[in-house]
């Protein structure tokens, strides 16, 4: 009975942890699934002559348009950053493919363009599929820095790429499984997800620079998305690719955005593997201990690895593989033991000081990332720790 108890009490924490994590990125997921799928309904009702002379020429311009523009904006503010290059390659691909498509649909319309088929053509699969691989870049360079190589590349293409062949020599159709292989190609995306979040912790103190929930939004958009391609596939009918059009328009907005905007944590530090390093000895730890203790660095709120080299003038690797072996934990969770005992002294010490205060001496960037990281690691809250301690 007992065990049956902690294994439920675990399984609720570990809810309970998530939920905290990630649940603004759940309600976000749940919200943009309503007005896609709102989105599609409607678009049931829109006449077929108003979708083709209005929506779709006005769709499509708007997407080359948002492509372009954002191509321009990236290409201002490349700044030698691969991830950027990368990006402003998929813009340029995606505004030049929807140009073409819109230049057939007017001028000449092909078979490539039957949007009122019984299911896609075998031409629009593969374009789907090679503009959904487009989409993934993003994502991929930023949680693995030069990982994507041309060989990486042509392994996750040619599988899509062989399904479509076969789709012309075998007499069954094929289409219903390569309409799935976006699926596949996000899975690998999501695959990177945890060690990226590691590697954070590994190098840094603030949640600032551990942020993943980027990442949880926009697989969470790629799901959407690739739902409603499915949707497109398995249905007849023009305005099913109304949805699918404004969406896109929203996604490569957001990604330039974030891509411009977004504070990247590999800024500055190199992405490419170190030596294996020896394992630091009693003397390191004597040392970093003393200096933690004396000069406090962790009430930063900038603190990060690289500044233990004051004390310990070793590589980023090195400092790394010894926080991990001697303290048994990331650097994010030994700096954030510090502060919450700092916060704790404070409070106990200053039981009038407000925990905004509290939060900025002891060097968290936040009174909610204080609130958070002082919750998960103690059980109970900063206040009821501070009118439990006041009452003892």
């Amino acid at each position: 009975m007992e065990t049956k108890t902690n294994t439920s009490s675990g399984k609720t924490s570990a809810f309970r942890e998530f939920w905290e994590d990630y649940h603004s990125e759940v309600w976000f997921g749940v919200v943009l699934a309503v007005i896609v799928g709102a989105s599609t309904y409607a678009s049931r009702f829109i006449p077929n002559r108003i979708f083709d002379v209005i929506l779709t020429p006005a769709l499509n311009v708007a997407t080359f348009a948002t492509a372009f523009f954002g191509a321009w904006l990236v290409f201002r503010h490349t700044d030698g950053l691969r991830l950027r290059r990368l990006w402003l390659y998929a813009l340029l691909i995606w505004g030049l493919g929807d140009l073409c498509y819109l230049a057939c649909y007017l001028v000449a319309p092909m078979k490539v363009m039957n949007m009122g088929a019984e299911h896609l053509t075998t031409y629009e699969l593969f374009f789907g599929n090679l503009l959904g691989w487009l989409m993934t870049l993003y994502p991929t360079e930023t949680l693995r820095p030069g990982w994507l190589n041309w060989k990486i590349v042509l392994w996750q293409l040619l599988p899509m790429t062989a399904l479509v062949a076969l789709d012309y020599i075998v007499p069954m159709s094929l289409w219903p499984i390569i309409a799935f292989y976006p699926y596949v190609l996000l899975i690998v995306v999501l695959t990177h997800i945890r060690a990226y979040r590691r590697w954070c912790e590994d190098n840094y103190s603030s949640m600032e620079n551990i942020d993943v929930q980027w990442v949880i939004r926009y697989c969470i958009m790629l799901f959407i998305i690739g739902a409603n391609y499915v949707y497109m596939c398995f249905t007849n009918g023009h305005t099913r690719a109304f949805t699918q059009e404004w969406f896109i328009i929203f996604m490569l907005a957001y990604s330039t955005e974030q891509i411009l905007f977004r504070k990247n944590p590999w800024e500055g530090v190199s992405a490419a593997a170190e030596e294996e390093p020896e394992t630091g000895n009693d003397a390191d730890r004597e040392r970093l201990d003393a200096w933690m203790d004396a000069e406090k660095p962790y009430c930063n709120p900038d603190f990060k690895l690289m500044d233990l080299r004051a004390v310990l003038p070793m590589n980023r690797t090195y400092l790394s593989h010894f926080i991990n072996n001697t303290y048994g934990c990331t650097f994010f969770q030994y700096v954030n033991r510090y502060r919450i005992e700092e916060a704790k002294r404070l409070m106990e010490q200053h039981p009038e000081m407000k925990m905004t205060e509290v939060a900025t001496l002891s060097g968290f960037s936040s009174r909610n990332v204080f609130s958070h990281i002082f919750s998960r690691e103690t059980g109970i809250t900063p206040k009821e720790w501070s009118m439990k301690c006041n009452i003892s």
